[in-house]
């Protein structure tokens, strides 16, 4: 079941650069919900998963398409799981990258390299309709740690202060494509189009 057209319910230009990248095998034409004016659902739930619901559902309510809401974020083992929900407005309602990233490191600032561990994650919900009893939920982690100091200059958010030890590089070190293979985006995507491709 692959819609002709599916709506993505977010105005994050990272993310959708990352969402449109990776759903290319599905041949579906992707639009931002903000092509159809649709402006961003509150997000009122606390989890991952609550909220990619709100966003998928309030987005195919208005453009009457099926949509795909994401929630996505970091989640440091040492704030307690901190950002988590809040990662985009860590450091404030309209708050920028760089000030998330200074904030996240400020916190950290005396914590040993040793006890950085993070993880990002990822959730994304598709709903046919906005009443959609059954909507397809995924999700995806991605493991690493937090660096002391900004590294690479690809990705958004917090890319630049992840750092994956496997690859021995920055999430903002890596290509579209190499971030696609590892990233808790892309796991959940291929969740996604695998669930797609055997739905009837």
């Amino acid at each position: 079941m692959h819609p002709d057209t599916l709506v993505l319910a977010s105005s994050n230009k990272g993310k959708l650069k990352e969402l449109k990248h990776l759903l290319k095998p599905l041949n579906t034409d992707v639009k931002s919900q903000k092509e159809f004016d649709v402006a961003s659902a509150a997000e009122t739930g606390l989890t991952f998963v609550e909220n990619a619901l709100i966003k998928a559902r309030a987005a195919a309510k208005a453009t009457k398409l099926p949509a795909l809401g994401d929630d996505s974020g970091l989640v440091v083992k040492a704030l307690k799981g901190q950002p988590g929900i809040y990662s985009a407005r860590f450091a404030g309602e309209n708050a920028t990258d760089a000030e998330n990233n200074e904030l996240l490191l400020d916190k950290l600032s005396d914590v040993p390299a040793d006890r950085r561990a993070a993880k990002f994650y990822c959730c994304l919900v598709m709903v046919e309709h906005h009443r959609d009893p059954a909507p397809i939920v995924v999700s995806g982690v991605w493991h690493g740690q937090i660096l002391q100091s900004p590294k690479g200059r690809g990705g958004f958010g917090y890319d630049p202060l992840f750092f994956d030890p496997r690859l021995d590089k920055s999430a903002a070190e890596l290509s579209l494509e190499e971030k696609s293979q590892v990233s808790h985006r892309g796991i959940a995507l291929q969740a996604l189009i695998e669930q797609l491709q055997t739905k009837r």
